[in-house]
This record gives C-alpha cells, sequence and structure tokens, in this order.
C-alpha cells in the first residue's frame, strides 16, 4: 500500500505501463513491474535501468542475462577482510533457517544458483572496510550473502547481521554505483550515481 519506485516511474513516464513482465505471486495475484528489467534490494541506494518500451526491456534482458552488463557497487563491511582483492564463487540458495536469506550450500535448501562475486579492499579503519564489488552474475541478495559467507556483512544489514549499526548508517551501507551497458547502436554506455552523503561521511570516519 505504501508508494513505491514503480508508481513514481509510471507517473514520471506513463508510456512504460505494460513494460515488461508481471511478477506472479504463490496465490495467484500478478504485481506490475512496469519497465523493470532488474532489481536493488530495499535500502540499497544508487543506479537502475529502466526500459520505457518493450523492445528495449527485451534488448536489456538478453544483456543480462548473457552477463553482457557490468555493475559496480561500494559497501562498508564490518571487519577487514584478509585478502584486498578476492573472487567468492559460491553458489546461493534459500535459507533453511530464515526465509528471508540466501545462503551458500551448507545452510541452503531447494535449488542452487552459481554465484561469484568480485571485490577490492578501498579502505580500513574503525572496525570497517570500504569494498568495491563487482557482481558478475546477479542473484537475489549476492552481495549480502557473499559478505556474510567472507565473514564480513555488510554494515547495518539488518537481515543478514545483528551487529550494531556503525559509522553513521541507519540503513544498510550498499550503494549501486554504476552500470554499462550496449545500446541499439552498439555503443558501450557508462552511467553512474554519485557517492551519496552517507558514504561520504563515513568514509571520514574510518
Amino acid at each position: 500500500k505504501d508508494k513505491t519506485l514503480c508508481d513514481w516511474i509510471t507517473m514520471k513516464y506513463p508510456e512504460t505501463k505494460g513494460v515488461g513482465e508481471p511478477l506472479k505471486m504463490v496465490d495467484g495475484r500478478e504485481i506490475q513491474r512496469p519497465g523493470i528489467v532488474h532489481r536493488i534490494d530495499r535500502w540499497t541506494s544508487g543506479i537502475l535501468l529502466i526500459a520505457r518500451n518493450q523492445k528495449a526491456h527485451q534488448f536489456f534482458k538478453e544483456q543480462f542475462q548473457a552477463r553482457e552488463i557490468k555493475k559496480i557497487y561500494y559497501a562498508f563491511v564490518y571487519g577487514v577482510p584478509r585478502d584486498k582483492f578476492g573472487t567468492i564463487d559460491k553458489p546461493l540458495g534459500r535459507s533453511k533457517g530464515d526465509f528471508r536469506q540466501y545462503t551458500t550450500p551448507a545452510k541452503a535448501r531447494g535449488e542452487m544458483r552459481e554465484a561469484i562475486t568480485y571485490y577490492e579492499v578501498e579502505k580500513s579503519g574503525s572496525g570497517a572496510s570500504y569494498l568495491k564489488v563487482m557482481p558478475k552474475t546477479g542473484r537475489t541478495h549476492q552481495i549480502r550473502a557473499h559478505m556474510i559467507s567472507l565473514g564480513h556483512p555488510i554494515v547495518c544489514d539488518k537481515v543478514y547481521s545483528k551487529q550494531d549499526c556503525i559509522l553513521g548508517f541507519n540503513r544498510m551501507a550498499l550503494h549501486a554505483f554504476s552500470i554499462t551497458f550496449k545500446n541499439f547502436e552498439g555503443k558501450e554506455i557508462v552511467m553512474e550515481a554519485p557517492i551519496p552523503k552517507d558514504f561520504e561521511e563515513a568514509l571520514l570516519k574510518l
């Protein structure tokens, strides 16, 4: 019942109504997702690619499926990873213990899906680290679940960690910084969402 991103999209771009594919619920209901090609989690700031017509939606969907679209995120995590650079190659599935969570095979149930995440530690201090994160695949909660598997959950992620929020955050410290895709002419386009104010302030506290 709350106002959503989809409400804003259809108000600003009415032509998106009917574009894309609805989300089918287990009770048979359908939730319209006008122009939505991919998603970012609630409380994640940053960039999202929206298609304004069906041709564009299919065009971008195919790029996502072929893993041709590149995304860069920035995140603050608790602690300091042992390696400055790393690859997390662990499949993900629904958690046995919490239906909201996704996790690696030992704690998961049902279908497992391939998930690969690259990361670089940019800065550390004050019991936390600032990471550049590049997911190769696009699984639900992928970055959040992979950071947990590394032993360094995202700061203020209240679904995956019970630790207190630090560095001034009152929301999950994850930002979708950039997305790279090809347009209809085959030209590579890079779009960026500026680092938000809470990230800038947290960096000064590290």
